[in-house]
């Protein structure tokens, strides 16, 4: 309804101030409505708990929100957890999480000394990857995590994280080993330690992109192949 209408409108039913009214209507369809910003990762992790924004709360056994050093040189962040980890309420556990370990060691630091975290926070059923819903729901915590967090560099472990993080769909093999970047913060698109598992040739191409990553953190510029 346009304003004059609204006016007219409101004369013909007895409402003395259209004016008031018409600021009233407006305010509250066009006001940005305030958004919560958590001033502490544990204000955010309280927050992942209780959280219901989607259908992966209704099964899991603990959020994931993440672990490691605040503020961090390197921010790993994979799809999301696994069974394990939902039991544990921890990221990156079991076999892919020892190789995660190594690959950590490899760029001169040690686990509790980056963070890890996930793009979404509680466990999809069966290990299937995060679907865009559910990880709609949790970028909100995602961008705040990675304020708060501050790395010099984020490695986007696997294809989920990968696309989430650059906005693209593009194949693995496309993203890996390009720089870009993600809330104006160098990312590294790395294949998931689970994958890496499972295709022994592909430990190459890895230890190529940590190579790639270590020289970003020392300051030498690399092969940005944007």
């Amino acid at each position: 309804m346009r304003a004059r209408d609204l006016t007219r409108y409101c004369r013909d039913i007895g409402w003395t101030d259209p004016p008031a009214l018409l600021a009233r209507i407006t305010k509250a369809s066009y006001e940005p409505k305030p958004q919560p910003r958590w001033e502490t990762l544990d204000e955010l992790a309280r927050e992942v708990e209780s959280c219901t924004r989607c259908r992966l709360a209704e099964k899991r056994s603990n959020t994931v929100v993440g672990e490691g050093d605040v503020p961090a040189a390197v921010m790993f962040i994979g799809e999301g957890p696994g069974s394990e980890e939902d039991r544990t309420g921890r990221p990156f556990v079991g076999q892919a999480g020892i190789l995660l370990d190594g690959m950590i060691f490899a760029l001169g630091f040690e686990r509790r000394q980056v963070y890890i975290g996930n793009v979404v926070k509680c466990r999809p059923p069966g290990n299937r990857d995060p679907r865009e819903d559910e990880m709609a729901a949790c970028s909100e915590f995602l961008d705040r995590q990675i304020e708060l967090i501050g790395p010099r560099v984020i490695v986007a472990l696997g294809r989920v994280a990968a696309r989430r993080l650059t906005g693209t769909d593009k194949p693995m093999g496309a993203l890996r080993g390009r720089w870009t970047s993600y809330l104006g913060i160098p990312l590294m698109p790395m294949f998931h330690p689970a994958y890496l598992l499972r295709n022994e040739l592909a430990k190459r191409a890895a230890w190529d992109d940590l190579k790639s990553v270590r020289q970003r953190l020392s300051g030498v510029d690399s092969d940005s192949r944007a």
